[in-house]
């Protein structure tokens, strides 16, 4: 008797505890029946000619950045200059820029000076390039040097910006994973901000919920100059986000679209670096207020850490003889959130790229809500935690 009234409080705190999340979890996961369609290549006309100039920064890129120079070559003439700044890289990476600039005339490589007190170093950077970039851009897009953008990508974002009266607008790119890790962690820790917030493409969304990647960040300058460039965001280990953020509390549109088909993205080598580097970024902390966090690791836990142990456990009691209505409302509740978590791996699977002969470690994208309990846990280690290393610098907790 006494195991069966501990397992019906158990039972009846789970659904009061999950099941209070659900609602808010549905409402952001059905918004995304009616977002915009992802960004298609375009081409441009005469009257985008020089219209934009493209930031790079770069620290130690050298084996990954020639796709994103070819890629940025390949983009036409709305693009004005390609600017390279560097933070001091040791690996050859002024190098492979200075072998661009020879075919294509609008790479132009810089050195960033000193990280001052206060600034993280990619915030620094783009502030640096944004500071000389030609006051005749109309359009400033920061760029990763991991990413490889595809032919249009610029005459889509400026498409799509004239269309929607974006004043900032940042995309989702395709994913390239290679090595089974990756398949099978990644799509979880992915997951975990599509739990927290709305798909990228929905519309009028409110400033404390905004959602960006600095992988592809494309602003008016006019917008960037009235926000100080890119101070506001200087001490943000998620930079990106945090820009965003402010901008649409200072009243600007800020949109965050879907761009798997204009740019693609190849962040890290394996699961224990994608673990590493960017599991501790994706809390965003450092763009929410205390309660916003708060609030996102209880639906996190709740909706995506949980269920599939829950289920386990609870269904493992029901085989044990243990059967009455807050055990199997319990249960149903979870495999309710197990449906849901796998049915969008269908919704998701256009975000990565599997090439012409895709390997056998692709099979493992589709287990990934396995991994989803070391995903929540990752996020809630990340937002207890300040880095003290990024991209090779080292910050102190007081930076």
């Amino acid at each position: 008797m006494l195991g069966k009234e501990i397992l019906g409080a158990i039972s009846l705190g789970l659904l009061l505890f999950q099941g209070t999340a659900i609602p808010i979890l549905l409402s952001r996961l059905l918004r995304g029946s009616g977002r915009r369609p992802p960004l298609e290549p375009k081409n441009p006309t005469p009257d985008l000619l020089g219209t934009v100039s493209i930031i790079v920064p770069t620290l130690n890129e050298a084996e990954r950045i020639d796709p994103c120079l070819a890629g940025l070559s390949r983009q036409s003439y709305e693009v004005r200059e390609i600017i390279v700044v560097d933070s001091h890289s040791q690996d050859g990476t002024q190098e492979r820029v200075k072998a661009a600039a020879q075919k294509d005339p609008r790479f132009r490589l810089m050195t960033d000076d000193p990280l001052p007190r206060g600034w993280v170093g990619r915030p620094w950077a783009l502030h640096t390039g944004f500071l000389n970039s030609s006051p005749k851009s109309q359009w400033i897009l920061g760029i990763d040097a991991d990413t490889q953008p595809q032919p249009g990508l610029v005459a889509s974002l400026l498409a799509a910006a004239e269309e929607e009266g974006y004043d900032l607008v940042s995309l989702s790119p395709q994913f390239i994973l290679r090595h089974p890790g990756e398949w099978w962690l990644q799509p979880a820790l992915l997951m975990t901000l599509l739990y927290r917030f709305n798909s990228a493409g929905v519309r009028e969304q409110v400033p404390e919920r905004v959602m960006a990647n600095g992988q592809c960040f494309f602003c008016r300058r006019s917008v960037l100059e009235r926000l100080g460039g890119y101070s506001s965001a200087a001490s943000s280990f998620c930079d990106d986000v945090t820009l965003a953020r402010y901008a649409a509390t200072q009243g600007f549109k800020v949109g965050f679209l879907d761009g798997a088909k204009v740019i693609r993205v190849r962040m890290y080598e394996g699961a224990r670096e994608t673990w590493q580097e960017w599991g501790r970024s994706l809390d965003l902390k450092d763009a929410a207020s205390s309660s916003q966090l708060w609030g996102d690791l209880w639906l996190l836990l709740g909706t995506q850490g949980l269920p599939l142990f829950v289920s386990a456990i609870l269904l493992t009691c029901l085989g044990l003889g243990y059967s009455f209505p807050t055990l199997k409302a319990a249960v149903g509740l979870n495999l309710f959130l197990l449906a849901i978590r796998f049915a969008l791996l269908g919704a998701i699977a256009p975000s990565y790229y599997r090439g012409e002969k895709p390997s056998p470690a692709v099979r493992l994208f589709w287990l990934s809500p396995l991994a989803d309990p070391l995903a929540v846990l990752r996020i809630f280690i990340s937002a207890f935690q300040k880095p003290t290393h990024w991209r090779g610098r080292i910050y102190s907790l007081e930076n």
